[in-house]
């Protein structure tokens, strides 16, 4: 039974996820959480009231939805090691009913940054921007979008071992194409630094945030992620059917599709307002 837990033990935890076929940015987050975990322990004995401990000191430090996350990694690795038993329970959180107003980007401000990405001549975060929030799209299935799939009109994505389809507008593969033929981008994928490998994540955010100032755009609000959120509230605005979004996000549980068409306090105030039942 282990009885300690070594930076090796972290990695072959760590192999055995990437095994399952995780996602990059999961394990690189699980291994951050695990090694707060080792570090925290600084090589003592594992116990009940450690791992005890260990959780209170989260729930002072961080948000509760924050430290489940951190939980999450923290049982993995138990569950990984044999030691089950040690295992602490996730904070009880009602379900939330609104997102933070300062955190929602409106579909006026994506409007703006990619006015703004057009006018300062960045053809390819224009065009990013515009694939993120009009598809749904994850920031690392950009490299599924070839230049055969822009002419077909949709993209086959394999994440996570989950195989879908993703629609392309019209007016989108329009614009695609023509980036394309300016680019001499002929076959493979569509954005691409100058040594030819998709763009990453990092290359995308810093570049993002640096459109924020000149855009009139909170840095608060301008990350990849929040693109499919506005397009996940603008889908169900538009067909009130959360298992067709699920499907369309590839979620395979419509709970993780509801924190994404979570409408602001603002909103919720002003429906309350329409309903005028105060005399």
């Amino acid at each position: 039974m282990t009885q300690h837990i070594t930076v090796n033990a972290v990695n072959r935890y760590l192999r055995n996820l990437a095994e399952q076929e995780k996602a990059a940015a999961t394990i690189e987050k699980y291994q951050r959480d695990a090694m707060s975990f080792v570090g925290y322990l600084a090589g003592r004995r594992l116990s009940r009231e450690l791992v005890q401990e260990y959780k209170s000191g989260l729930c002072k430090k961080y948000a509760p939805q924050s430290v489940n996350s951190m939980l999450a990694a923290v049982n993995g690795l138990l569950e990984f090691l044999g030691r089950g038993d040690l295992r602490v329970r996730q904070l009880r959180i009602q379900r939330q009913l609104f997102c933070k107003q300062e955190r929602e980007l409106k579909r006026s401000e994506y409007e703006r940054l990619v006015k703004t990405a057009r006018a300062k001549g960045n053809r390819r975060l224009d065009l990013i921007l515009q694939t993120l929030c009009s598809t749904g799209m994850r920031i690392g299935e950009l490299q599924f979008l070839t230049v055969q799939a822009v002419r077909r009109g949709r993209v086959v994505i394999d994440h996570k071992g989950k195989i879908r389809t993703v629609m392309l507008p019209k007016r989108l593969c329009v614009q695609l194409i023509g980036y394309c033929k300016y680019s001499e981008i002929r076959e493979g994928v569509v954005f691409r630094t100058r040594c030819g490998r998709p763009v990453n994540r990092s290359n995308i955010w810093a570049e993002m945030k640096r459109l924020c100032a000149e855009a009139g755009v909170s840095c608060d609000k301008v990350f990849p992620h929040n693109l499919r959120h506005l397009f996940a509230r603008t889908f169900y605005n538009l067909e009130k059917d959360i298992s067709r979004l699920a499907d369309v996000l590839g979620h395979s549980s419509i709970n993780t599709t509801r924190l994404y068409i979570l409408s602001s306090g603002g909103e919720h105030e002003r429906q309350l307002e329409k309903m005028r039942l105060i005399l």
